[in-house]
């Protein structure tokens, strides 16, 4: 390929909307035009980029004996009505009608469309295990995008489902797929964890997601540097940092905090450390409805001054199955008599659960909101002061430092996920009544797996992982090009041309993609381009340096300049591209 021939649009500025470098470099690079909020275009550089992240995949579920089909973009509302998730997957399920005003979706997720599938195809015990995969474009209906290709709306995906005859044989299923993503993610260059993580809206039982390490990430990974232990810090377990209860050694004393509505506000002005606080967080279950609080339960979420509530754990406790809100300014003024930043479990109006994290309920002498406005509580002991919690768990996010239960620290690192695998048991099978007829002709349930690769994500999270202030460094195994000739008057030297046209023709020859420069621009300009655009290896090729008798090549990544002869640059560039 020539650049002349090529659709090369570069810009020097990015837009004013691009708030992270991945979103900032694909669309200076022009790999990428914005058509809508979360809605994209993607041009040839871009869409090289994509199809090498499709091709690795593809090749590693084929491998591991998955089998592509083709599902529609566009789904019956019926299926997603069988399974209970019209109503609850919420608003980022976007919802359709034809001309017959019959409802359909815009597919987010195809675990509806293939188990209906299967239900179908799938009669006997002998047709399983079977594993369908598809690359489909998806569609979820983002409040704000934002991020560019991290969080759009529309987007390209990898998804397969696996149905097994049993749970043993499904988990064999699952571990393929794990291996599988363990070999995807390793081929596309990439520094990457798999870690332990919550189910969320998919259901199912057990789940991994790989995340590729980037300091721009929304999701924290918990990990022990010394194990293989990792986790997102929704699923990661927080242990007490206190072995048991102290006794108590101070009396419980209302204490003046003007104007000290947060914990460390109060901690500063008592002088005492913030591990001495607890946090007081009011959340509802029961009737959700915030204009009415008839059959509205109140809880009282207690955690230690420098800990967060993770919402996670608290939706898994018994009564929260069926969700849950933060309170409103009007119930807790009614629970409390008090506004926020000042509540405690000492004396409430009317009686409230009280759910106290693993830590907090080995501590004493601990300060808390005294349910009165500029007012805390000093010397606060259970079973002294006040009763013991309703329920003790685990309901707090890890934090660097804490220790893990198998030996040392945990520490934690931020991350992008682009791969999610999934044990669904009969989740959905059930809801869809997929039946299959067992080797003693008892109708059975399959066990299904489920398995999403973001192909459109990966792009942007190997750009956040892998940039300098030049642009992209693409990792080999994805960038669009392996080499760029740049030759330097390439229309005003024949002696240029004849070498940058030789040297493009047997890199081709050796099954090494390349693209040959030969546009009328200034040196600075056309290096610029290529730097930016992220080409692993560049070739410059001049008269000066003809004269010498060498060729100049740059590793995008270092930045190293090496001569070399003509004559040695297809072995010296093979060679560098295999140690990329």
């Amino acid at each position: 390929m020539y650049a002349s021939q090529f659709h090369l649009n570069t810009l020097k500025e990015a837009p004013a909307d691009a708030e992270v470098a991945s979103h900032q470099l694909l669309t200076r690079a022009g790999m990428v035009r914005r058509i809508a909020g979360g809605i994209y275009s993607y041009m040839p550089l871009g869409f090289k980029v994509l199809k090498k992240i499709e091709g690795i995949v593809r090749e590693e579920m084929d491998r591991a004996g998955a089998l592509e089909i083709l599902m529609p973009f566009v789904q019956p509302a019926e299926l997603w009505q069988e399974t209970g998730r019209w109503e609850k997957y919420g608003e980022e399920l976007l919802r359709i009608k034809d001309r017959h005003q019959r409802d359909f979706v815009l597919q987010p997720t195809s675990e509806e469309v293939v188990t209906d599938l299967a239900r179908n195809e799938i009669q006997s015990w002998r047709q399983l295990p079977v594993n369908f995969y598809h690359i489909q474009t998806k569609f979820r209906d983002e409040r704000r995008p934002r991020f560019g290709l991290m969080r759009s709306r529309e987007f390209i995906m990898k998804d397969a489902y696996s149905f097994d005859r049993d749970v043993e044989s499904a988990q064999a299923s699952y571990d393929k797929m794990y291996d599988a993503y363990i070999r995807i993610f390793t081929r596309l260059g990439l520094n990457f964890r798999a870690v332990a993580a919550d189910t969320g809206a998919i259901g199912g039982s057990r789940s991994h997601e790989f995340q590729v390490i980037a300091d721009t990430g929304e999701d924290e990974i918990v990990y022990n540097p010394e194990s293989d232990y990792a986790a997102n810090i929704e699923l990661a377990a927080a242990p007490s940092l206190l072995d048991e209860r102290q006794a108590a050694t101070e009396a419980l004393t209302k204490t003046p905090t003007p104007n000290c509505g947060k914990c460390i506000e109060v901690a500063h002005l008592l002088n005492r450390e913030l591990s001495e606080t607890v946090k007081s967080v009011v959340l509802a279950t029961g009737n959700l409805a915030e204009d009415d609080s008839t059959d509205t339960q109140l809880w009282l979420l207690m955690v230690r001054g420098d800990h967060d509530v993770n919402e996670v754990k608290v939706s898994k406790l018994a009564g929260f199955e069926h969700g849950h809100r933060l309170a409103t300014e009007a119930e807790i003024l009614e629970t409390f008599g008090c506004e926020p930043g000042y509540l405690g479990p000492i004396q409430t109006q009317r009686p409230i659960k009280v759910i106290a994290d693993l830590t907090v309920a080995n501590m004493s002498d601990f300060i808390c909101g005294a349910n009165e406005a500029h007012y805390h509580y000093t010397g606060a002991n259970w079973g002294r002061d006040l009763p013991e919690p309703d329920f003790i768990a685990d309901i707090r996010n890890v934090v660097a430092g804490d220790p893990d239960p198998s030996g040392g620290s945990l520490a934690i690192q931020r991350g992008i996920e682009v791969g999610h695998v999934f044990f669904l048991g009969d989740t959905y099978s059930k809801a869809l009544n997929a039946r299959f007829l067992d080797a003693t002709g008892k109708p059975s349930l399959m066990q299904m797996g489920c398995y999403g690769i973001g192909i459109s994500r990966i792009a942007a999270a190997a750009i956040e992982q892998n940039h300098d202030e030049h642009g992209i460094i693409w990792p080999r195994a994805i960038a669009p090009f392996e080499v760029v000739i740049c030759g330097l008057g390439f229309h005003k030297s024949e002696n240029v041309r004849t070498q940058a046209e030789a040297l493009y023709q047997a890199l081709t020859a050796a099954g090494i993609e390349v693209i040959l420069d030969d546009r009328d621009i200034r040196p600075g300009v056309m290096f610029a381009d290529w730097e930016l655009i992220g080409v692993p290896m560049r070739v410059t090729i001049g008269d000066r340096g003809l004269k010498e008798g060498v060729l100049e090549v740059q590793t995008r990544r270092t930045g190293e300049v090496t001569k070399i002869k003509p004559d040695e640059a297809v072995d010296y560039l093979r060679h560098s591209l295999e140690s990329l």
